[in-house]
């Protein structure tokens, strides 16, 4: 008789479990990663110089947009001298955040996904392991620090180039100079906004270096299969991020209210 062939469910739950052993043991190897920081510095300039030529696109018209929208939309209530502080408010808190992590998981995410997939595929996990190496603290836990470290400077320089060429759009057709817009944007942001809405990205971080370093490690097939666990790398970062966007979001609200009294 043939076997009974398990359910697919139970095929993801197994899938989801290797995941969550190989994410902790990522993090254990973190410490690790931190003592011995030149992998680590490697990869994250690798990241960075691959990476900060789309978000310097993807920040500027995120910038132009966001205000051209913003305009739009004051200028019906003739209150147009809101928009710097609405347009920082959105690309502080939310816009560049989330823009800088769907970014790293388009870019970083492939790339560690397609890295991975050739080290198993050529059989380097294996030979690391065979030493009495573990891979997961020797090759993948400097990459998940690379990332962890990555996204917070990746979400700043967003940031500013968000707000800068959002300026540029002002000035070609607004009616404010730089000290006015910079004074204006400035006003109603607070490090206690600030600060979580940018270190939130280092949870990103986390989430992209380990779904895609987790995906490259699964690889099969051959050279299709390197482009496969790209391909699943960036869909799980990217799935990763938005999901943990919206938890992080809440969560940050929360601390907030408990620590202005309002919960």
């Amino acid at each position: 008789m043939n076997a009974k062939r398990p359910s697919p469910w139970v095929d993801r739950l197994a899938h989801l479990g290797n995941f969550a052993a190989f994410a902790w043991g990522a993090a254990r190897g973190l410490p690790g990663a931190v003592r011995r920081p030149g992998a680590a510095c490697r990869e994250l300039y690798h990241m960075l110089l691959g990476t900060l030529p789309v978000a310097l696109v993807a920040g500027a018209a995120l910038g132009v947009v966001t205000w051209l929208q913003l305009h739009g939309l004051l200028s019906r209530f003739q209150s147009v001298e809101w928009l710097p502080q609405a347009l920082a408010v959105a690309v502080v808190w939310e816009l560049g955040p989330i823009t800088a992590g769907l970014i790293a998981a388009g870019r970083i995410g492939a790339g560690l996904g397609a890295e991975l997939g050739s080290m198993r595929l050529t059989e380097q996990l294996d030979a690391v392991a065979v030493l009495g190496v573990s891979p997961l603290r020797r090759l993948v836990a400097p990459r998940v620090l690379a990332c962890i470290v990555a996204l917070p400077l990746l979400t700043i320089f967003v940031d500013y180039v968000a707000l800068g060429s959002a300026f540029g759009a002002e000035f070609l057709g607004g009616s404010m100079n730089w000290t006015q817009y910079l004074t204006e944007c400035l006003r109603h942001l607070r490090w206690g906004d600030v600060i979580p809405a940018t270190l939130k990205t280092v949870v990103f971080g986390y989430l992209i270096g380990v779904a895609g370093c987790f995906c490259g490690a699964e690889a099969t097939g051959g050279t299709e299969g390197v482009g496969r666990a790209a391909t699943r790398a960036v869909v799980w970062s990217t799935l990763l991020v938005l999901l943990s966007d919206v938890l992080l979001v809440r969560l940050i609200q929360i601390g907030q209210g408990l620590v202005s009294g309002e919960w």
